[in-house]
């Protein structure tokens, strides 16, 4: 083929938003990821809490957990305080959002059936958007994991990050996720085998104690992981 056939070829990919093969650099980063935490979800009555949360337990780790489920009927812990020797309450936070490379980065269809891509994670970054939480959070951890993973507990779901605690009733402007040692890493790797799927989960633990009130309202936030990309 000729000079001019050969940048003809070049012309009618670039026009069909093919990525060539020779490309090094192209952009990666995801759309938003929404989550909420909605204290509703956990169904939690105040009473029942209190009558649960003034039960004397000693060391007796099973008894807070069976009654556990008297205060809340889901998604909820229970555990003795060796401080008060009072059950305590978790409430816990499970959210997962699926993440689909080829599907919201298209062009990837077109990469020369490669299994694998050079990814740079540049930054994830978290916002409140809105909070009608009546209690602080606490440090929320980033796990990414596969596709049939969606308990930030699982063994395969591996921790990336940490969102600090959001006092009650806050928002947050675009702030950047910590990292953990090897969390960059995770998370390029994960993203590196682009066809394959996978979760973003945030997990986190609300506990309630003897006197609290439990907690009312919903926190919306959103998750941005920014990264591109090399053939």
């Amino acid at each position: 083929m000729t000079k001019l056939g050969l940048f003809a070829a070049a012309l009618a990919l670039s026009g069909c938003g093919l990525i060539d093969s020779s490309v090094t650099n192209f952009d990666l980063t995801l759309k938003d990821k929404q989550f909420s935490v909605d204290a509703s979800g956990w169904q939690v009555d105040q009473a029942a809490a209190d009558t649960f949360l003034d039960q004397q337990c000693g060391s007796n780790q099973m008894l807070c957990m069976t009654a556990a489920t008297t205060a809340c009927p889901m998604n909820c812990t229970g555990a003795c305080s060796a401080q008060t020797n009072t059950c305590i309450l978790g409430l816990d936070v499970g959210l997962y959002k699926t993440i689909d490379l080829v599907t919201e980065q298209p062009e990837l269809k077109t990469v020369n059936d490669k299994a694998v891509i050079e990814v740079t994670v540049d930054s994830v970054t978290y916002a409140v958007v809105a909070n009608t939480l009546t209690v602080a959070t606490p440090p929320m951890k980033v796990y990414v994991a596969p596709m049939s993973i969606m308990d930030p507990d699982d063994p395969m779901a591996k921790q990336i990050g940490t969102i600090e605690a959001v006092p009650a009733m806050a928002t947050v402007t675009s702030r950047e996720m910590q990292f953990t040692g090897d969390g960059r890493q995770a998370l390029r790797d994960i993203m590196g085998t682009y066809k394959n799927p996978f979760n973003i989960i945030v997990g986190s633990q609300i506990i309630v104690q003897m006197g609290d009130m439990v907690p009312a309202g919903k926190l919306d936030a959103s998750v941005t992981i920014n990264a591109h990309a090399g053939l």
